[in-house]
């Protein structure tokens, strides 16, 4: 054998078979295509050709489309829950005035952190198991929530002329309404639009 031979002898063979991909890489690529296309209208098929996948290969990577939608709606509802429990659970600290500016402030930037699985989480309507129960867990957020403006308004520093309900659903509907406009790499930074936003709403909100 020559030098020549030996040395392309020694050369691997280029490796053949399903492109190699990561759960993370799945869940991204399946979260775009449920917020581009609609999650019901959203097939298996379908983000198995994004991956380049054949439709069979797709169920070596994950069992189903309801798993990928299952877990990025924990992934929006995770964070938000963790800063919703720390600004009102039992050993939760400061004011419920200042808790409440925290907790929006974070949502903010939680939202922007995660910004396609919370747009797929405020699009989620319940038309099946998994979605009715991360629409339960969004109302016991929202509970919670009310319940801290409650607070705040009975320390005097939120208006009391408006429903706390309410005074929770315009607030963080303000929060949610980031999804349908915010670009990452536009020229607000997540810091400046977080503080804007909480300026603006506690503006209006104070009984000052």
């Amino acid at each position: 054998m020559t030098a020549e031979a030996e040395a392309e002898a020694q050369v691997p063979a280029p490796r053949r078979g399903r492109p190699g991909y990561d759960q993370e890489t799945v869940l991204r690529r399946a979260i775009d295509l449920f917020n581009q296309q609609g999650y019901d209208a959203t097939s298996i098929g379908d983000i198995a050709k994004e991956l380049g996948l054949t439709k069979s290969a797709i169920y070596h990577h994950v069992p189903s489309k309801e798993h990928l939608l299952s877990a990025a709606l924990d992934e929006a509802l995770g964070e938000l829950t963790a800063a919703i429990d720390e600004a009102t659970g039992p050993q939760a600290s400061g004011s419920a005035d200042a808790r409440l500016r925290r907790v929006v402030a974070r949502s903010v930037r939680i939202l922007v952190d995660h910004l396609p699985a919370v747009t797929l989480l405020l699009r989620v309507r319940g038309n099946s198991a998994v979605e009715l129960a991360a629409l339960k867990r969004r109302r016991v957020l929202d509970e919670k929530l009310a319940a801290l403006v409650a607070a705040a308004v009975d320390e005097g520093a939120i208006r009391s002329d408006i429903a706390p309900d309410l005074i929770s659903r315009l607030l963080f509907g303000l929060v949610n309404s980031v999804a349908e406009w915010y670009r990452p790499d536009g020229p607000v930074d997540v810091d400046t639009l977080a503080r804007s936003i909480t300026d603006l709403a506690f503006a209006g909100l104070s009984s000052d």
